[in-house]
């Protein structure tokens, strides 16, 4: 019936309100490292007498579906239940913990050594996976988010993700591209890539010859992804603040480019509407700060691992590559999975 966001960050304010949603600004209170999600909801009911069922959904798990709440959502107002949580069926093998220092053997917990069956053809067990709790309103302010007439609601695995330390993220972008849920709005292919020279094609670094010439050394890789690109159908250009034409005709790399751009986001749009594009169409590769505008107009952006913090925070991906050491091949990468999505969204 309402969709909030709770939040005490101006920035997170901002998009959520562009979105549609309406914004709860938490008390500082709730707005600690230590908080949790039980607090910032009952904070919530306190000033919202109105709600009688809490779906609590975790930023952490990107690629919950619409349809999943809803069928959630039924549970609790036509079915009856108190309490409905997220879980995903997992098929791991456990072992109790023996502690360093203590003479005990480990010992199974799930399964039976002696008549090992294999794991797919073990229907496996339920696990939470934190993507979301619903509840009513009189569990919450007991301090309950699972309790009276309870049930679980099982997620497909592939969207079940959940990110709790650093190395989740590589694995939910790859999720998110494959399985996660992108609107009504049906998925646009990407049609051309635009690509900073200066540390992105390179390394940024220039070197001078004693006759005043100058080298530049870029990564084969990033030529590969070039190539696999324009194979697939994108179009590929390359953008400069510098004029480095002279470099570009030495690579040989057959991609439209513009040098000495003063303003790269009026170039990009000239570009964009040349060829007739909408801004999901175009995927941009930045890495400095005249870059951001661009890096936030594309439907699909990305830096290299080293780029500057201002684009870093305006780009949708980092690369883990360096500019100049597989950043493009990385993106091309990227890009390829976003083309999956679409091809599978259409073939539904």
């Amino acid at each position: 019936n309402s969709i909030w966001v709770s939040t005490d960050h101006d920035e997170i304010e901002k998009v959520a309100k562009q979105f549609g949603a309406q914004v709860h600004r938490r008390s500082p209170e709730v707005s600690q490292d230590s908080s949790t999600s039980l607090e910032a909801i009952r904070e919530f009911l306190n000033h919202h007498h109105e709600i009688d069922i809490v779906g609590n959904i975790q930023a952490t798990s990107p690629c919950l579906h619409p349809s999943d709440l809803i069928k959630v959502a039924d549970l609790i107002q036509k079915e009856g239940f108190d309490s409905v949580f997220s879980v995903v069926r997992r098929h791991q093998f456990r072992w109790s913990e023996v502690k360093k220092g203590e003479n005990k053997m480990t010992e199974p917990q799930n399964l039976n050594p002696a008549k090992r069956y294999r794991r797919q053809d073990w229907p496996g067990e339920l696990y939470e996976n934190g993507s979301f709790y619903f509840a009513k309103r009189h569990l919450i302010e007991k301090g309950y988010l699972q309790g009276g007439k309870m049930a679980y609601y099982e997620m497909r695995a592939e969207h079940s993700v959940d990110i709790d330390i650093d190395i989740d993220w590589p694995i939910a972008e790859q999720r998110v591209l494959s399985f996660g849920y992108f609107g009504k709005e049906p998925l646009k292919e990407v049609k051309l890539l635009v690509c900073s020279i200066d540390g992105c094609l390179t390394n940024g670094r220039i070197y001078v010859t004693e006759d005043q010439k100058e080298m530049i050394s870029y990564d084969y890789r990033d030529i590969v992804g070039i190539d696999l690109l324009k194979k697939r159908g994108i179009q590929v250009r390359l953008i400069s603040e510098r004029d480095c034409s002279k470099t570009l005709s030495a690579m040989q790399l057959g991609c439209i480019a513009k040098v000495s751009a003063t303003n790269k986001l009026q170039v990009l749009e000239d570009w964009q509407k040349d060829m007739g594009l909408s801004w999901k169409e175009v995927a941009y590769l930045g890495n400095e700060e005249s870059d951001v505008e661009c890096l936030k107009k594309a439907g699909m952006s990305g830096v290299p691992a080293d780029a500057c913090a201002v684009a870093q925070k305006a780009a949708g991906y980092i690369c883990k590559s360096n500019g100049g050491c597989g950043a493009i091949r990385e993106f091309a990468e990227h890009i390829f999975l976003l083309l999956e999505k679409v091809n599978s969204a259409r073939k539904q």
